[in-house]
């Protein structure tokens, strides 16, 4: 499996800068699978596509304020903290920007609108580029909450606003710990749930907390040597035993992105099922790799060339995925975290 069989051109004005005016005025490019036939809808069509009994399965995690600045030793050159892994209350894994010149025992001076300064110190650096650093007073939590960013995706190209507090967070996230929105969430509305309660349709809740290495390039020209970063999960029993019984129905599994994917595929077992736990998973789903429980998927439009893309390619063919990616281009549809969506049915 080659890296350039998942290459394609996007214009960059289809990147959306912006969520849509109201949350859930998306379009929505529906693909039958096994076909590749494609229509476009909206989302507020996604109901049509769901029976009494169905499980749409939609990962609760909540995206932390994990971008902060400070300055070098005080007064010296900016830096910009990306954080990604808490080890304590002091203490996180992060990234920094630039990383280059940064050493252990470097401080770091991190400002509030406050009154207050906050202090970092590097205390590891690791071969691949991440960093630890420990504050020296008050819980990283704390320096987050008064001193954060939204963490954008580095493709919006823009600082964050207010609005982004809300609209780069899906209307269900509850656990915190993500440093990047499971974006085909953030299609959602309370309306949405409502409708599938009326409907008889299932909604079942898991957590994967989405790190920075959504973002990464694969950098090898076999799929195959790519290594997958690692995202800690949990699969509840609650949760088990709706999809369960779902299966057991003969009905249908809608996964909510595919950070959900990841989960499920996780903790399936060979006939469908799955198996409630919690850890950290590094799956790498690619094809000719076949979705166990999932059945259907919806899901932003990807990077090229991404995990992500190869994952989608699973729930079909190469060929139509990347068809269906030139009638999204085609028709101007909007690409990436706030954009427009696709259904994989």
């Amino acid at each position: 499996m080659l890296l350039n069989q998942f290459d394609f051109q996007l214009p960059e004005e289809l990147i959306a800068q912006f969520p849509p005016e109201n949350r859930g005025d998306s379009r929505m490019l529906v693909m039958d699978r096994a076909s590749g036939v494609c229509e476009i809808r909206s989302f507020s069509n996604i109901a049509d596509y769901l029976c009494k009994g169905d499980c749409v399965v939609i990962n609760n995690t909540k995206v932390i304020n994990a971008r902060i600045y400070g300055r070098k030793n005080g007064d010296g050159a900016k830096v910009e903290i990306l954080f990604l892994k808490r080890i304590d209350e002091t203490k996180w894994t992060c990234f920094l920007k630039p990383g280059k010149r940064m050493r252990q025992g470097t401080r770091i001076k991190v400002q509030t609108q406050s009154e207050s300064d906050f202090w970092l110190v590097i205390s590891d650096r690791s071969e691949d580029g991440v960093f630890t650093v420990e504050s020296e007073s008050a819980p990283i939590s704390e320096i987050q909450k008064l001193a954060g960013h939204v963490p954008l995706p580095p493709y919006i190209r823009r600082a964050d606003k207010d609005a982004d507090l809300n609209r780069y967070q899906t209307v269900y996230a509850r656990e915190e710990g993500a440093v990047a929105a499971p974006t085909a969430g953030l299609h959602f509305t309370d309306g949405t749930f409502a409708k599938f309660a009326e409907m008889g349709v299932a909604v079942a809740e898991l957590t994967l907390h989405v790190g920075p290495g959504t973002f990464l390039p694969v950098n090898c020209d076999r799929v195959e040597d790519h290594k997958m970063h690692s995202e800690f999960f949990l699969l509840p029993r609650e949760a088990e035993e709706k999809i369960n019984m779902t299966k057991m129905n003969g009905k249908k599994i809608l996964a909510v992105g595919t950070t959900t994917v990841r989960v499920l595929e996780t903790c399936a077992n060979d006939d469908g099922t799955v198996k409630a736990g919690s850890g950290e998973t590094s799956i790498f789903l690619y094809p000719p790799y076949k979705p166990k429980t999932v059945d259907m998927l919806l899901t932003n439009f990807h990077l090229p060339r991404s995990t992500l893309l190869m994952l989608v390619s699973t729930f079909s063919s190469i060929e139509n995925v990347r068809k269906a990616y030139s009638e999204a281009i085609g028709n101007r549809m909007r690409f990436y975290s706030y954009g427009d969506c696709m259904l994989l049915k």
